[in-house]
């Protein structure tokens, strides 16, 4: 595929925006399927709430799990795209997201290929981004940091069936985070304003939504033995 005319140019490399990525029907279908989703199947965290699909990624290796036949649909609508070079997504996290809920600056770390595909559902939000100090890029697993300590250089917003693919520096030299906030209101630091479906103002103030998001990633490392856990 070509992504010519999804780069987001006015960020560093490398971000690419499909606005409608999904249907508003096929948005419905997931949707459906994650609300019936039984509660033990939630890891509950103290912010939101999530479900690994695929398996649970480990320095060890990940124990590969089949994918529910419903989200293996988009697993492989995402493989179409041929972003994980020869590798094929094998891992699916579901977040929910309520107003007032989001995640403190982070990588996604070792354990993935380093490319992200995030689909939205439900509501926009706004993905944060902060630059990852040096001495930060020796760790061996995902990185978390305070948000107080950092500074937000650039943002970008994320619509209802969107898609958002993040690889290359984005993915190695900085941090992405969503801030805790029920509304948000547009800015001159969104940088993907000509890649949106919608026309946006600044100064616009979006109320947030419970929002869901796939993010469909390859775990390069797996296994088909039970893993010890320590």
């Amino acid at each position: 595929m070509d992504f010519s005319d999804f780069l987001v140019r006015k960020c560093p490399e490398t971000a690419m925006y499909i606005p409608n990525f999904i249907t508003s029907e096929e948005e419905q279908i997931i949707l459906s399927h994650i609300e019936r989703t039984p509660k033990p199947k939630w890891t509950q965290l103290l912010n939101r709430r999530l479900i690994n699909y695929g398996g649970i990624p480990h320095v060890n290796g990940m124990l590969a799990e089949e994918i529910p036949l419903w989200l293996q649909t988009y697993v492989e609508k995402i493989n179409n795209l041929n972003i994980f070079e020869t590798q094929k997504a094998n891992h699916v996290l579901v977040n929910e997201y309520r107003p007032g809920q989001g995640i403190m600056p982070h990588t996604d770390g070792p354990l993935f290929f380093p490319t992200i595909s995030t689909i939205s559902l439900g509501s926009h939000t706004i993905l944060e981004f902060s630059k990852r100090d040096v001495d930060e890029k020796d760790a061996n697993s995902t990185i978390t940091i305070n948000a107080d300590k950092r500074k937000v250089l650039f943002k970008l917003i994320l619509e209802p069936r969107s898609l958002l693919i993040l690889k290359d520096s984005l993915y190695s030299d900085y941090l992405h985070s969503i801030s805790e906030v029920v509304e948000d209101t547009l800015c001159d630091r969104i940088c993907n304003y000509e890649n949106c479906e919608s026309t946006y103002k600044m100064g616009d103030c979006l109320k947030r939504s419970t929002r869901i998001s796939l993010t469909i990633r390859n775990v390069p490392k797996t296994t088909k033995m039970k893993l010890k856990f320590f």
